[in-house]
């Protein structure tokens, strides 16, 4: 089936979510492809990124994806930049998209990905697309180009949740005997169980516990997003879009003496994905709240019969010590000739420095 594919300005709102969910519901992407997460994103950040669109012989939509333009800094100057479902502004594009690529009808993956490879090639106005964020084996790496450049290749943690269930529940059996006896003792201090969980039922309360999150968050990242007021009104857009679908949920856990901790979620088909966390102080020197929060959701999640618990990309240890399993998304970056971007890969070569630097 022959695809055509063609870039145009952003249509209304209305017309673009009609679209998009309609496009959803026959694909099988994910849940950073849906209309939850891109919704709030454009709506959010109020930006204008390009839509992309592939079409079938009688005009229908194949896929769907947003296409952001920009001079990005590169080490010998800026460069015309695309990036796919990104806008190219560092801000905006916090949110930090994942398992990314076009929002595409089951079964024409790879077709839509020619069709769009096909229109970025008559297009003179970029000479870098950047793909952050995709499955290794994703064919939308196989553009035609002078170089493609993995950027970076991080691990996606994650617990599988039938083999909890095939546990009888003990999900700490699963683990290394180091992190077993470090939850074990955290639960300890806090009154023999895991936390309680609550999950915020109306924005009010959502609102309320956002706050929560950044205020616990305050000080302790050198590059905290929660400080930005953009990406805490992008977090409650999700979380209020979301609601009401079951597809983010927001949790609170508590005990006797306090809040532990709070998690923001996703939740879809049939996966639970943590996406942001907020924890409380440590109560001692062995304490271990953030542990015992992501515990306690392992445990929600086993219950409710999901498959798996994903802590998405990111190689910190905790991650590491929670997981049962592990998957892995890429950072590329796909370039045409240039003098300079020539020029660069030779100083790099020369300099032994990354591409990512």
């Amino acid at each position: 089936m022959a695809l055509t594919a063609r870039f145009s300005s952003l249509p209304d709102m209305p017309d673009l979510a009609n679209r998009w969910r309609a496009l959803a519901a026959s694909s099988g992407a994910s849940f950073f492809l849906g209309w939850t997460w891109t919704g709030s994103w454009l709506e959010s950040y109020g930006i204008r990124p390009e839509l992309l669109t592939v079409t079938d012989p009688q005009g229908q939509d194949v896929a769907l994806g947003l296409v952001g333009h920009a001079m990005l800094p590169r080490l010998l100057g800026r460069c015309a930049t695309l990036s796919l479902n990104q806008s190219g502004d560092a801000v905006a594009d916090r949110p930090f998209v994942e398992y990314n690529g076009l929002l595409a009808a089951a079964g024409c993956e790879e077709a839509a990905a020619k069709a769009f490879h096909a229109a970025i090639a008559r297009r003179t106005d970029w000479r870098a697309l950047r793909l952050s964020g995709v499955a290794p084996a994703s064919p939308l790496i196989d553009v035609k180009a002078r170089r493609s450049v993995r950027l970076d290749r991080s691990p996606v943690y994650q617990v599988d949740l039938e083999a909890v269930r095939d546990a009888s529940g003990d999900y700490l059996s699963l683990l290394s005997a180091n992190t077993r006896s470090q939850i074990r003792r955290a639960i300890k201090d806090h009154g023999g169980s895991l936390p309680s969980v609550m999950i915020a039922s109306t924005a009010d309360e959502a609102a309320a516990w956002i706050e929560e999150m950044r205020a616990l968050n305050e000080g302790r990242h050198a590059d905290n997003a929660w400080a930005d007021p953009g990406f805490r009104r992008f977090v409650a857009l999700l979380a209020d879009r979301g609601r009401d679908s079951g597809e983010v949920e927001l949790l609170r856990f508590a005990d006797g003496n306090g809040v532990v901790g709070l998690l923001v979620n996703f939740v879809y088909r049939g996966q639970a994905m943590n996406y942001q966390s907020a924890f409380a102080a440590p109560r001692s020197s062995k304490d271990k709240p953030g542990l015992l929060c992501h515990a306690a959701a392992v445990a929600l999640y086993a219950g409710r019969g999901l498959s798996l618990y994903s802590l998405l990309a990111g190689k910190d240890r905790y991650k590491q010590s929670l997981a049962t399993r592990e998957e892995a998304l890429e950072w590329w970056v796909v370039e045409r000739f240039s003098p300079r971007l020539e020029a660069e890969a030779v100083l790099r070569r020369l300099l032994r420095r990354p591409a990512s630097s």
